[in-house]
């Protein structure tokens, strides 16, 4: 329902886009026809003056404005219904033979107008009438102008419909492309949650079954925390830090409970990177990597450290563990969470983003992130 909503939106302020083009396009048509009535007109009473005859102008003018206006009309008449457009206007073999009858017909009614308007006016202003009475309007040469005209209409018109429809074209398919992306988005990130939360619930289910009911009720706490944060946002969105770094704490409080002693965990952020947005569930997968694939193959445990800062005009982040290493479990660094990490990063931020996967000297596994710092606003 809000991508419907959304598109309806965009349809409606793309249609009030082309309907402004449209009447400015036209305006602008109308204007120079206009002009060209009035230079028409100005040259047939040049004329009557040339023989000293003063005529009224308003025959002139009547002249000059069907022999430029009737175009305004026609273009109108091509552009006006959406159905009749597309098929007049298309470069095909059936819309040229359609056209050339249309032109044919048009160019008759055009100079049959201009003939019928010559009788008129000879009859109701006689000065006017005594040079332009035997004016022959429907002559071959008039007829080829008429034609050549149309012809340059359809060309015109043809051309920016095709643009049109090739510009529409393009724009649905970008958001068609753009929908796709956060369907597949949302789905990747419901394919991950419920892979955190199964996890969480085994971690709960074996603390119940060795009877430690008070850390079984704080993890259940820490599990609200998380699932009161994950159910009030709207997924694929951006948050701030502070916000992701809560649902960190709170899963390695939920596994620092499982593990007992043998999980250290220690976290160092920056003040300024707390406000600073990042995808959420961006840190929490590759958290939980570290400590299912790195700390618990481990009888001795190990440590699990995060750091966050701001680097510039980026928010540099680091999880790294003492553990295993790659070698510790088959599914390292390929699992749904760190496979969700990375076409993340991609769709927010094609391009400019860093991922970096490495195993320190020391031992372990080391994930950097680098993505543009952007400030959370209030």
């Amino acid at each position: 329902m809000i991508k419907s909503g959304m598109n309806t939106t965009e349809n409606s302020a793309s249609g009030a886009l082309s309907l402004r083009v449209g009447i400015a396009a036209f305006s602008g048509l109308f204007l120079a026809a206009i002009a060209l009535a009035v230079i028409t007109a100005n040259e047939c009473h040049y004329n009557l003056l040339l023989k000293h005859i003063h005529a009224s102008y308003t025959p002139s003018l009547l002249y000059g404005l069907i022999s430029w206006l009737w175009w305004i009309g026609l273009l109108l008449a091509l552009w006006l219904p959406a159905e009749l457009r597309s098929r007049l206007l298309r470069f095909s073999f059936s819309g040229i033979l359609l056209n050339t009858g249309l032109a044919t017909l048009f160019a008759i009614v055009h100079l049959g107008l201009l003939q019928y308007e010559v009788h008129l006016a000879s009859a109701r202003w006689p000065a006017w009438g005594s040079i332009y009475s035997s004016l022959r309007v429907m002559t071959l040469w008039r007829f080829g102008v008429d034609l050549l005209i149309y012809a340059l209409i359809y060309s015109f018109s043809g051309f920016l419909h095709s643009q049109s429809e090739a510009q529409r074209a393009t724009v649905q398919g970008l958001r068609l492309e753009r929908q796709l992306s956060q369907a597949q988005l949302k789905a990747l990130q419901m394919q991950m949650e419920p892979h955190f939360l199964f996890n969480t619930l085994n971690a709960i289910t074996s603390l119940v079954a060795q009877n430690r009911n008070q850390e079984a009720m704080k993890t259940l706490a820490d599990l609200n925390t998380i699932l009161r944060m994950t159910l009030r946002r709207k997924a694929p969105e951006k948050i701030p830090f502070a916000e992701e770094l809560r649902v960190v704490e709170s899963y390695l409080a939920i596994q620092q409970v499982r593990f007992a002693g043998r999980l250290q965990v220690r976290i160092d952020t920056a003040p300024e990177a707390l406000d600073g947005l990042v995808p959420c569930f961006l840190l929490q997968p590759i958290v939980e990597n570290a400590v299912q694939h790195g700390i618990a193959p481990r009888a001795s445990g190990g440590l699990v450290e995060t750091r966050i800062k701001r680097v510039g005009d980026m928010l540099w982040m680091q999880v790294r563990d003492n553990g295993c290493g790659p070698d510790g479990s088959a599914t390292k660094g390929h699992g749904i969470g760190m496979q969700n990490v990375r076409e993340r990063l991609a769709y927010f931020y094609p391009d400019k983003y860093a991922f970096d996967a490495v195993v320190p000297a020391g031992g372990g596994y080391e994930v950097t992130i680098q993505i543009p710092y952007e400030r959370a606003t209030a």
